[in-house]
């Protein structure tokens, strides 16, 4: 509506909904309110079992997860307490500093730790998401913690190939280490 100097404002004027599609325009799905069917390559359309996707937690909890990783009364003990509680809904960027945060202040204490082969595993799983500083961080506390898994520095290599172009001079120093 108007304000009171006689001014049309137009973005007080639009409608807050996105505009809708004229029915002959619209996907069929959307006309019949059913989802098309995924075919199989043999025509036949039944429903694959799908693995689960990995569910990231909100940006507030990683961002919360992330000051109690990072902060100074974080011990590797609690930093690998969190990991165990609430690990299956890290982001890249608190996988990579937690497993940086082992290797700096647990050192090779926690090598054999079981929680530290959970975590290689969450981390070698989602490698394709990691950007060049969160592949430096993880490779540089793995191997600072002792911990070796033939899988885990394998992915990083193949991960650390494709983005190699990315990396500055810490995050090479950081990976070849």
């Amino acid at each position: 509506p108007p304000r009171g100097d006689g001014v049309r404002h137009p973005r007080w004027e639009r409608s807050r909904s996105p505009p809708r599609r004229d029915a002959a325009r619209r996907p069929r799905w959307e006309q019949t309110s059913q989802r098309p069917s995924r075919r199989e390559p043999d025509g036949s359309s039944e429903q694959r079992e799908r693995r689960p996707a990995h569910r990231e937690a909100p940006i507030h909890r990683q961002i919360a997860w992330g000051k109690q990783i990072a902060g100074r009364d974080a011990s590797v003990e609690s930093i690998l307490a969190l990991f165990a509680n609430e690990g299956h809904q890290f982001g890249v960027r608190n996988l990579a500093t937690t497993a940086h945060r082992v290797g700096k202040f647990g050192g090779r204490r926690f090598h054999s730790d079981r929680r530290l082969e959970a975590l290689a595993e969450a981390c070698r799983a989602r490698i394709d998401a990691f950007n060049s500083q969160s592949l430096a961080n993880a490779a540089w506390g793995f191997a600072k913690a002792g911990f070796t898994n033939e899988r885990l520095f394998q992915a990083i290599a193949v991960g650390a190939s494709g983005k190699i172009a990315t990396f500055n001079s810490q995050d090479m120093a950081n990976t070849v280490w």
